[in-house]
């Protein structure tokens, strides 16, 4: 499945759950993830879409570290089954 299938499919299911999952545009800082995911009672989430297999970049790996010593969440979303999983843990 492509990438921007799956991507269709998680900001679907955020929704469906009273979220939003813009995605994130950073100019001049490659690498950031590629969905900020606002959740219901104020939590927010970070989203790193993949196509399936496919590892993350350095600069993505160096965002990913980043942001979860910041004290944030950073997911990393490749198929349809990280999705169920991912909407099942912050619900």
């Amino acid at each position: 499945m492509r990438e921007s299938k799956i991507e269709q499919h998680l900001v679907r299911e955020v929704k469906r759950i009273g979220g939003q999952a813009p995605k994130w545009v950073s100019p001049g800082n490659r690498g950031v993830p590629d969905r900020i995911v606002i959740l219901p009672n104020g939590h927010t989430v970070y989203v790193e879409m993949k196509a399936p297999g496919k590892p993350l970049s350095p600069l993505q790996r160096k965002w990913f570290k980043t942001l979860k010593q910041l004290g944030h969440k950073v997911y990393k979303i490749d198929c349809k089954e990280d999705i169920d999983s991912f909407i099942a843990e912050v619900k």
